[in-house]
């Protein structure tokens, strides 16, 4: 179960962006490197190890451990590695006697004032400190330490001022004072990774330490966010995951995607045996970079909550009680159901419902399942609601579905627009690289009735914000729009280059129109126009422009026009086809662009094929070996209104929980209640389940094989670490239930 993995190396600091090339001897050995890099990482690239303890390139040099020491040829002293950078010719020895003793000299003061419980520390094995006291060859300590941080009391037996108890307020972490080197990383990381500056160094010299705000304050009184960005940064033991200390250090790894949000985040989920230990964020994962919030890092603790059903349930009648019943029963109850609905009341009668939380692979087979086995075409998700205006909005606009950049592009934007998303709850990977850019200077413009944190956060103020009326987003579109072209500020080589030149001239004409101006809306938006007008002068000549837009903007009446207004402002303003640019859905779930690409929509099949369309079926025809309704079916408000009414009488509904999510709540539950099987395929009895006549227990994003589509539109792996709990894979469950109807899928 063990799949590769690229090394985690820790190269000390951050790779340098530059193109131009320098080359040096470091050891004897010629490297060549980007310019700006520093000594350290230039030997780390070079296969030399250099010792460090303050550095790791998750985050800027700092220079204070002074282990890192070199010496250079032609200069005096010996230079901290870290925060030297290259030069051409230079040559660099990284191991000389004069190198070696002051390292030891500097561990010996280190270890001083450290306590020597190695055996029995949750850090034993994974600590940095035991690994650079080994690097630099420190085998015993000559100095006694009269006062340190360590002992809870003196020498004479009293309290110890300098010592404080362990922090263990946070449910995710403990801190330690005690095993604290004072190096700052967990500090750099709260700022420059997270973004919510929660840690401080207090304190000058030996009375250092790290501190969570006030004196009074814990861990969990703090502005902390538990993203753990501050754990995965120390290099000690002094910040530990409480679940290590629990269980243990963990002997495997395996790298998967997690299944909370449109992010995607990559982790390493790391086991003994079948256990999870602990999900930590992989280095290498292109969506987050290394970096992770609550819920990714933490919130895995459902896999093994004790409400979660492993046993397929069923029951004849929602007055029923459940019972427990073998995978076959649980089968041949279902296919025996629906077959029966399908035989008295007509194929139409039953249908699908596909997660957005499941996979690419899972999505298809469900809206397989209704199209090859149920032979119609009844099959929705609720992610249609938030995906379908950007669906058609940026496939009318751009002629795809998706948003055009990756979140790397954020570090290259100028001005980003943030309209009805709130990206710090919301995608809180994503929001901490936006405000590191809007920290080096970027500018941000919020449109949301809300004052959300980006508006004014530390450190991060937005130059403007556009309160709007909610119910106007269509209104202060085209009011942004309506300066830009009646003040020339478009740009009109782009458009005469990359758009329709005529078909702009009708817009233009249609958008310059006295009554899209900031002052006949203000009225009707509740937006200043004077704020409106500055907003957008910043956005059309600010550089880089990328806006990122929410379910403010999506799941809405009007959202399909505002996603076309937002895209129209894209291509005036030229901002479209480069780095820090673009028109960006943040997605809500984990795989949102993921169902609705596999053909979860009624209308269409995989890949966004209409299935009027002959020659589309005919292609899925082929494959399936089966004839396809060329009729639209029901989305999911069809299905209860057919079904209260006595037409639709069978649903089965994989990993959405449609009586607590979808509006109308009384006619949810009367809709499910008139249909005489409804199979929920999902963790726990959720509330769709009290209407349930089968149960099918699900498997969880660690227990499966599979891909996730994120925001990006970045397909991911899902990799099974650990066996599904209850038997099989939401995928196998799917085939099981198909093949019972009578299908021979024979997936593997």
């Amino acid at each position: 179960m063990k799949d590769f993995i690229i090394p985690d190396r820790d190269f000390g600091t951050p790779a340098a962006k530059s193109k131009t090339m320098v080359t040096l001897t470091i050891d004897g050995f010629d490297v060549t490197v980007p310019e700006g890099t520093s000594i350290m990482r230039a030997a780390a690239e070079a296969g030399i190890t250099v010792p460090k303890l303050c550095a790791t390139d998750s985050v800027d040099a700092f220079g204070s451990c002074r282990l890192c020491l070199v010496e250079i040829e032609g200069r005096n002293g010996t230079p901290a590695s870290c925060t030297t950078p290259v030069a051409p010719g230079l040559k660099v020895k990284t191991q000389t006697g004069k190198l070696k003793d002051l390292r030891r000299g500097v561990m010996e003061l280190y270890i001083s004032d450290h306590p020597l419980d190695c055996l029995t520390c949750a850090a034993n094995g994974d600590c940095e400190l035991q690994d650079m006291a080994g690097a630099v060859g420190l085998r015993d300590v000559r100095y006694e330490a009269v006062d340190t941080h360590f002992r809870a009391k003196n020498t004479s037996g009293e309290a110890n001022p300098q010592y404080l108890p362990k922090d263990d307020s946070n449910p995710y972490f403990a801190y330690d004072p005690a095993k604290c080197i004072v190096c700052s990383r967990c500090v750099r990381a709260c700022e420059e990774v997270q973004g919510t500056f929660a840690l401080t160094i207090e304190g000058r010299g030996f009375d250092s330490r790290v501190s969570f705000g006030a004196k009074t304050d814990n861990a969990l009184a703090s502005d902390c966010v538990s993203c753990g960005a501050c754990v995965a940064a120390c290099p000690t033991a002094t910040l530990t995951e409480k679940s290590i200390i629990d269980i243990g250090t963990p002997e495997r790894s395996v790298i998967t995607t997690c299944a909370y949000c449109g992010v995607g985040c990559s982790f390493k989920a790391e086991m003994r045996g079948d256990e999870l230990v602990r999900m930590t964020p992989y280095k290498h994962g292109k969506a987050n970079r290394g970096h992770s919030c609550v819920k990714g890092r933490f919130a895995y603790g459902y896999a093994s909550h004790k409400d979660r059903i492993l046993n397929p349930m069923i029951r004849d009648s929602i007055n029923d009680p459940w019972q427990e019943v073998s995978w076959p029963e649980a089968m041949e109850f279902a296919a025996t159901r629906m077959q029966g609905i399908q035989a008295k009341y007509g194929r139409q009668s039953v249908g699908v419902i596909t997660s957005s939380r499941c996979t690419n692979e899972e999505a298809y087979l469900v809206q397989k399942l209704t199209r090859a086995v149920f032979m119609n075409n009844n099959t929705d998700t609720c992610a249609r609601v938030c995906h379908s205006p950007t669906g058609y909005g940026l496939g009318q606009t751009f002629g795809t579905s998706a948003g055009t950049q990756d979140f790397d592009s954020v570090e290259h934007t100028d001005v980003v627009i943030v309209i009805g998303a709130n990206p710090t709850d919301g995608h809180p990977v994503f929001a901490s690289r936006l405000k590191k850019r809007l920290r080096k200077g970027a500018k941000l413009i919020v449109i949301d009735p809300r004052r959300i944190d980006l508006v004014d956060g530390p450190h991060v103020k937005a130059a403007h914000h556009l309160p709007l009326r909610p119910g106007t987003n269509v209104a202060v579109v085209s009011a942004i729009a309506h300066v830009i072209v009646t003040e020339g500020l478009m740009d009109e080589a782009f458009i005469r280059e990359r758009c329709d030149w005529d078909e702009f001239q009708d817009y233009a004409e249609f958008i310059s129109q006295p009554n899209h101006s900031p002052e006949a809306t203000e009225l009707l938006t509740g937006v200043k126009a004077d704020d409106l007008r500055a907003a957008a002068r910043l956005f059309a000549t600010g550089g880089n422009g990328a806006i990122y837009y929410g379910l403010g903007v999506t799941e809405h009446s009007q959202g399909s026009t505002t996603v076309i207004g937002i895209a129209n402002l894209a291509m005036l303003t030229g901002n479209i086809g480069r780095p820090g640019v673009g028109v960006n859905p943040l997605r809500g779930q984990n795989n949102v662009q993921g169902s609705c690409d596999m053909g979860s929509f009624p209308h269409e099949l995989p890949g966004y094929r209409h299935v009027k369309n002959d020659a589309v079926r005919s292609v899925f025809e082929d494959l399936w070996g089966v004839k396809i309704d060329n009729e639209p079916g029901l989305r999911i408000p069809n299905m209860l209104d057919a079904a209260v009414e006595g037409s639709f009488k069978g649903l089965y509904c994989q990993g959405e929980d449609i009586l607590q999510s979808d509006p109308d709540t009384k006619h949810v539950a009367a809709g499910l209640a008139a249909m005489e099987c409804v199979i929920v395929h999902d963790l726990f009895l959720n509330e769709t389940a009290n209407y349930a006549h089968v149960f099918f227990p699900g498997s969880t994003f660690l227990e499966k094989d599979g891909t996730f589509t994120n925001a990006e539109r970045r397909i991911n792996r899902v990799r099974k670490v650990m066996a599904p709990r209850q038997g099989f894979a939401d995928w196998e469950v799917t085939q099981l239930f198909a093949n019972a109807m009578g299908a021979n899928w024979t997936y593997t």
